[in-house]
């Protein structure tokens, strides 16, 4: 969704679309995606989170569980890990020949980024630092898939992407509500462990509330047309979430509503922006 949204943006401001570009951006960005999962599964194996995690919500938080339920090992989990990160980086150097080096610097960004979120000695999850690298992550998704078509750095996907990168913190952010006891224990410390489970509650409305203003904000200083503003309709299924995750944050059994309603907002919301984007194209 992250690289449709990009697209989108690019071709909104009336860039010739470049179908085999778009394809390989997608690919790539796919690929990464899975790496990232996957070297995170592998610390989280590491830091005993996951095996003693008995209020995970399949199969929205607390891993795959491929290594817990013996369906690969912990030393072929991290073969498959960083074999997709390098096939990653292969791929994206290759992209970036076609391209330019502007693309090389976003790809270490993000290849740093994810990597660093999981990995030791940096583990920026366990230090609270988990959402503002998904925020960073995805928005670099859109950014770059806007870039390879584009071929030069604009504002407008970072105003396009900026709401979708929030709604999809607020996914992270929620997740770790279910898995907060198992990885107080481990000593993730991740945002939700940190703060009181009183105070960390009303942080997700505020991701989300930043998401609609930034959304209306990009609106009214005419960077996209007021249709737009549409895109917005599917945050209220967010507001359903939070209204779930407010009554039950202590009851991790009862969050999966709130899961789904948060995983609805993000994913409506970037489709509907992708269409509405299109739509309006030069």
């Amino acid at each position: 969704m992250a690289c449709l949204i990009g697209l989108a943006a690019a071709i909104n401001s009336g860039v010739v679309f470049q179908p085999v570009l778009a394809v390989a951006t997608l690919v790539l960005a796919l690929t990464m995606h899975a790496a990232v999962n996957v070297i995170n599964d592998y610390f989280d194996a590491l830091n005993g989170t996951d095996a003693i995690n008995h209020d995970r919500l399949y199969p929205f938080t607390g891993g795959s569980r491929f290594i817990q339920n013996g369906v690969m090992t912990l030393k072929r989990t991290a073969y498959l890990a960083y074999g997709l990160l390098f096939t990653s980086v292969l791929g994206g150097l290759i992209l970036t020949y076609y391209v330019n080096l502007g693309l090389l610097v976003l790809g270490m960004v993000g290849v740093l980024i994810g990597w660093a979120y999981s990995a030791t000695p940096f583990r920026l999850n366990s230090r609270g630092l988990g959402e503002f690298c998904v925020f960073l992550g995805f928005l670099g998704l859109v950014v770059g898939a806007d870039y390879v078509q584009r071929q030069i750095f604009s504002l407008v996907p970072i105003s396009a992407g900026v709401p979708y990168a929030l709604l999809v913190t607020s996914l992270l952010y929620i997740n770790q509500f279910p898995d907060r006891h198992a990885d107080m224990v481990s000593g993730k410390r991740t945002l939700v462990v940190r703060l009181k489970s009183e105070h960390a509650v009303w942080v997700y409305l505020v991701v989300i509330l930043m998401a609609l203003v930034w959304l209306f904000g990009s609106v009214y200083m005419s960077r996209f047309p007021t249709s737009v503003m549409l895109s917005a309709m599917p945050l209220f299924f967010s507001l359903h979430a939070f209204y779930v995750l407010h009554q039950f944050s202590g009851k991790p059994a009862q969050l999966l509503p709130a899961i789904k309603s948060t995983l609805a907002s993000m994913l409506s919301h970037a489709l509907l922006l992708t269409i509405i984007l299109l739509w309006n194209a030069s």
